[in-house]
């Protein structure tokens, strides 16, 4: 740790026989507790809840459709009230929250100038991520610009209801699971396409990922495996069209910080990688681009003592037949014919084993909070009968899930807390070109 920057943490953000139903959507728990930032009551002694994202308003979800806005397509509204530019590019940084981003600033300073410079213009400069905070959810209101609650991809793990079984929707896709049953919704790049270009650059491993079906189908891809090679072939892609939307994905400070946490010179060391990538996009874009960087979540570092296996708890389990979700915000689904006495008495262990570290709310008091946005019926049954939220630096585990080596990750989200759910909303200027300069760099792989 530097002695001029404290770590990250989530403080910064800071009738008896009834049967759980999976598609209902109110619960008498919502009428017990305390007032929260939400409108929704809590059982008593738990801290207010944060305010939903804002989806709509100022989410990652708002991004890709404001630029299809401003590229001409009047089936999308430019929410964010980005510039008009006949040529846009996305940068989207996993893992780059907006308080680690100042907080770190020392260690980008192309970026620090471009966030003292961008005051210009009505953009936010701060957008939310979807809930969960993971990336999972977040691309896919990216790509698609719909809520979770209609897209359905609710979490990094959730329960498959048609298979009664957990399934991973990032990188170990269940062969049970169609990508474009489970996500229906037309992408922005397929409702764009027709009309102006786009392209997506990320690492080649991706480029027909189920994951990349799901949430960013439509567009053309590009793999480059450095990040210099993919900062060429976003500039690349930009001049080969006099309109056009380029998608670029940045995937190494996330890496970075689930390795070795936030709070870490290979943290630092990845930022700067960006910083520099960022200053030659600038410098190799055409004039006429418009360049944003955003990100899909933030971070928070937990440490080790803080990384619970919950499964070792019996009355924590007790009644429960799946697991799943982020160590963050874990999924708890119920057995058929669960009382709601008996998940009032599940909710009641959590709260007092863990007490304020953690919120503690039912499926349905999380859809009315609008964390999903609005929930398709489909959608409602992959949402956890409870969930846990956690609110402090702690992370929960179910090691008869999952392998011990989930407890060695360091940097973490998913949670609702300022540190995870704030992300950037820069508008990089692309540097002006001497009159008849070349433009700069050769492709490289």
């Amino acid at each position: 740790m530097r002695a001029w920057a404290a770590p990250i943490t989530a403080a910064d953000a800071a009738d008896g026989t009834d049967t759980v139903d999976r598609t209902d959507t109110v619960s008498k728990y919502d009428a017990v507790g305390g007032a929260s930032a939400t409108g929704v009551a809590l059982s008593a002694g738990q801290p207010a809840l944060p305010a939903a994202p804002a989806y709509g308003k100022a989410s990652i979800g708002d991004v890709l459709s404001s630029a299809a806005a401003v590229l001409g397509d009047d089936s999308f509204e430019n929410v964010l009230n980005l510039p008009a530019a006949p040529r846009i590019c996305v940068v989207l940084a996993d893992g780059l929250g907006k308080a680690l981003l100042k907080q770190r600033s020392a260690h980008a300073p192309f970026l620090r100038g471009v966030m003292a410079q961008d005051n210009d213009g009505g953009h936010p400069r701060t957008l939310q991520a979807a809930f969960p905070s993971t990336t999972v959810t977040s691309l896919t209101s990216l790509g698609t610009g719909a809520v979770p609650g209609r897209h359905g991809m609710v979490g990094y793990d959730v329960l498959d209801p048609r298979q009664d079984r957990v399934v991973n929707l990032l990188g170990n896709w269940d062969a049970g699971v169609d990508p474009l049953q489970w996500q229906p919704c037309a992408t922005v790049f397929e409702k764009l396409s027709a009309s102006v270009p786009c392209t997506t650059v990320s690492l080649p491993r991706f480029a027909d990922s189920p994951m990349t079906r799901a949430a960013l189908r439509g567009s053309e891809f590009r793999g480059a495996t450095s990040t210099h090679a993919r900062v060429e072939e976003a500039a690349a892609a930009l001049a080969a069209s006099p309109r056009g939307l380029v998608y670029l994905y940045w995937s190494e400070l996330d890496k970075a910080g689930h390795a070795h946490g936030a709070d870490s010179a290979q943290w630092e060391h990845q930022l700067e990688e960006l910083d520099a990538g960022m200053k030659r996009l600038a410098a190799t874009a055409p004039a006429d681009a418009l360049i944003l960087l955003t990100a899909d979540h933030g971070m928070v570092d937990v440490p080790r003592s803080a990384r619970i296996d919950y499964s070792v708890f019996p009355e924590l389990v007790a009644g429960v037949r799946h697991t799943a979700g982020e160590p963050r915000m874990v999924h708890l689904y119920l057995e058929p014919g669960t009382t709601e006495e008996a998940r009032g008495e599940l909710m009641a262990a959590w709260l007092e084993r863990f007490g304020k570290k953690a919120w503690v709310l039912t499926r349905e008091q999380a859809v009315a909070a609008g964390y999903f946005g609005e929930v398709a019926h489909t959608v409602s049954a992959r949402i956890g009968d409870v969930l846990i939220l956690a609110r402090e630096s702690i992370a929960f585990y179910d090691l008869r899930r999952v392998r011990a080596q989930a407890m060695e990750v360091v940097g973490q989200h998913g949670s609702i807390t300022k540190a995870e759910r704030e992300v950037p909303l820069l508008r990089i200027p692309v540097t002006p070109k001497k009159a008849g300069a070349p433009r700069k760099g050769a492709k490289r792989r």
